[in-house]
C-alpha cells in the first residue's frame, strides 16, 4: 500500500472552522481507500491560493522531495494550485517519481493526455480566481463610494454585517476618542499612551492587550475622523460612519506625529517648557529645578535677563485670565448676537459657496473617469489630476469644517460662555496638559523681562471679550464674522466640557 499525503484548502480562516475541510478530507479518505492507498499525514491550508507562497504548501513539496511519501491526494484541482506558478510545481513531481491524485477526477499523471486535460482544468482555475478578484473589487469598490467600509471595523468600532455602517463600540469607543484627544493636546507619546491604554484595559479584536503597533494605527488612521482612505490605491472616500473626532484634531494628531507640534514629552515635562521668550533678546527660557523650585532662565550668555520663577508665571497668567473674563451680562449679550448670527443670510451664503464648491470638484471627478474610460485620457494623466482634485477636495473639506465648527447647540454656546466667565479658577484647576493647552490657545506671544511677563492675547479671544459689548440692536456683520474664530480650538472645549465648571 502506497503512503501518501492529504492535502486540503479552504480560502478564509471563517471556511476552516466549517464543514468546508472536513467534506475535503471525508473525499480523499475515500478515495484513497478505493485506490488501495495510505494517508499517512495531513496538510491543511487556510489562506488563499490566489498567490502563490502558501507556507503548509511549500512545507509539504519539501516532504515529498525527501521522499517521505510516494505520492499526493488532493480534492480538486482548484483546492491544489489556483494560480499557474503553483500548479506548474505540482505538474512536474511525475517527472521526479511523486505520484498526483485527484480525488474527484481520473486524471492519469503519467500520460500526456492526462496531463494535458488536468494542465487545462488548471487554466480555467486560475481565470476563474481572476475574475472573481476582479468582481470583488468591483463589489468592494461600490461599497466604498456609498461611504461604507468593507474590511474589519478599527479598534473603537463594531461590525454590523455587510451593508451597514460600523458603529461606535460603547466600551472601546470613549477609550479611543479618549486617547485619540490626549494625543492631540500633547499630553502623552506614543510609547506614554501604549502605557496608559494598557492600564486602562483596552484590548485589540484578539481580546489581547493593545499594542503599540496598534496605538500607531490608531493615530494614523483617517477612518476615526470620517475618512476612509486605502492605502494601496491611495483613493479617499467619506465614510457615513459616526467619526470619534473631528478632522481638525486628525491633522493635528498628524503634525504632533510628524514632529510639526513642538517637543511632546520630555524627562522632566516642566509646565512652560517652550512656551516664552526672553523679552531682552528673544531667546527661548529653559526650565531647571533648583532646590525643590522651577526656574526659567534666558540661555543667551550675554543676555542682562535673571531668572524667573514658575509660579511667578503662573500668577501673571492667572491675573491676566481674570482681565478677559466674561461678566454675566456680557455673556448674555453675546449669546443673544451669536443666535442672531447663527441664522444671518451673510453666514448661510458663505456655507452653501463652500458647499457648490465641493459639489463642482466631485463633478469633475466624475467626468475626469468618463475621459478615462472613454479612452481619451491617458492613464498617467488621470492618475495625476485625481491626485490634485482630492488635495483639492480635502482643503474645501477642510474649510468647510472650520466654518462649520463654530455650529454649536445652544447647550455647546452656554457651556462655553460658562467656561469664559470662569477662565482663571478653570486654569487654576485644570491639569498640567490642559493648563499649557490653555496658555498656547490664549495668548499668542508670551515674553518676560526683569520687570513683567507679558501675554498678549490671541485675536479670538479679544474678539470674543470685545463682542460681548455689542450695543443693542441689529448686530453688525463684524460681529457676525466675530464668531467664525469664536472656536480656533474645538479639542480645548471637548475636553473641558469633561471638567465641572468652578
Amino acid at each position: 500500500m502506497k503512503q501518501c499525503f492529504g492535502y486540503i484548502r479552504v480560502s478564509t480562516q471563517k471556511q476552516g472552522e466549517g464543514v468546508s475541510l472536513e467534506a475535503q478530507k471525508d473525499a480523499i479518505t475515500a478515495f484513497a481507500s478505493r485506490q488501495n492507498l495510505a494517508v499517512t499525514e495531513w496538510f491543511e491550508e487556510k489562506e488563499t491560493a490566489a498567490k502563490s507562497g502558501r507556507p503548509v504548501f511549500n512545507q509539504m513539496l519539501k516532504a515529498l522531495r525527501r521522499g517521505a511519501a510516494s505520492g499526493i491526494i488532493m480534492h480538486k484541482i482548484d483546492r491544489s494550485a489556483r494560480n499557474l506558478k503553483d500548479w506548474a510545481i505540482i505538474s512536474e513531481l511525475p517527472d521526479a517519481g511523486i505520484d498526483v491524485h485527484i480525488a474527484t477526477e481520473s486524471y492519469d499523471f503519467r500520460s500526456r493526455g492526462g496531463r494535458l486535460t488536468a494542465d487545462i482544468q488548471a487554466v480555467i482555475a486560475a481565470d476563474y480566481i481572476r475574475n472573481l478578484r476582479e468582481e470583488t473589487i468591483k463589489g468592494l469598490t461600490g461599497r466604498l463610494k456609498q461611504g461604507l467600509y468593507p474590511f474589519k471595523a478599527p479598534i473603537g468600532y463594531r461590525d454590523n454585517g455587510r451593508g451597514q455602517p460600523k458603529t461606535i463600540c460603547p466600551i472601546k469607543g470613549p477609550l479611543v476618542r479618549e486617547a485619540l484627544l490626549s494625543y492631540a493636546a500633547g499630553e502623552h507619546s506614543i510609547r506614554s499612551l501604549h502605557r496608559e491604554l494598557v492600564r486602562r484595559g483596552l484590548k485589540n479584536h484578539a481580546g489581547q492587550p493593545i499594542s503599540q503597533h496598534n496605538v500607531e494605527a490608531m493615530l494614523a488612521n483617517p477612518f476615526y475622523c470620517g475618512r476612509i482612505e486605502i492605502k494601496r490605491s491611495g483613493a479617499v472616500y467619506d465614510g457615513i460612519h459616526e467619526p470619534l473626532i473631528d478632522r481638525n484634531t486628525f491633522k493635528r494628531i498628524q503634525d504632533r506625529k510628524a514632529g510639526k507640534a513642538g517637543k511632546k514629552v520630555s524627562r522632566h515635562n516642566h509646565l512652560y517648557r517652550g512656551l516664552f521668550r526672553c523679552r531682552l533678546c528673544a531667546g527661548p527660557l529653559s526650565p531647571e529645578r533648583q532646590k525643590g523650585r522651577v526656574y526659567y532662565r534666558c540661555q543667551q550668555s550675554d543676555c542682562p535677563m535673571a531668572t524667573i520663577r514658575e509660579d511667578r508665571l503662573e500668577a501673571a497668567i492667572v491675573a491676566k485670565l481674570k482681565t478677559l473674563e466674561l461678566s454675566a451680562a456680557n455673556a448674555d449679550m453675546l449669546e443673544a448676537t451669536w443666535r442672531q448670527w447663527m441664522e444671518s443670510d451673510e453666514r448661510q451664503q458663505a456655507l452653501r459657496s463652500i458647499e457648490l464648491r465641493i459639489e463642482e470638484c466631485r463633478r469633475k471627478q466624475d467626468r475626469l473617469t468618463d475621459l478615462l474610460i472613454e479612452g481619451t485620457l491617458p492613464q498617467d494623466d488621470y492618475e495625476q489630476r485625481r491626485r490634485g482634485l482630492l488635495i483639492e477636495l480635502s482643503d474645501l473639506e477642510a474649510e468647510l469644517d472650520t466654518a462649520s465648527k463654530q455650529d454649536l447647540t445652544p447647550e455647546q454656546m452656554r457651556k462655553f460662555l460658562e467656561l469664559m466667565k470662569t477662565l482663571s479658577s478653570l486654569y487654576i484647576s485644570a491639569k498640567p496638559a490642559e493648563k499649557r493647552r490653555m496658555v498656547e490657545n490664549a495668548f499668542s506671544n508670551r515674553s518676560v523681562c526683569p520687570e513683567n511677563v507679558y501675554l498678549e492675547p490671541h485675536n479670538w479671544l479679544l474678539e470674543v471679550k470685545n463682542a460681548s459689548g455689542v450695543s443693542d440692536g441689529d448686530p453688525k456683520g463684524d460681529s457676525y464674522r466675530t464668531f467664525a474664530q469664536l472656536l480656533p480650538d474645538r479639542l480645548l472645549l471637548q475636553r473641558l466640557e469633561r471638567r465641572p465648571t468652578v
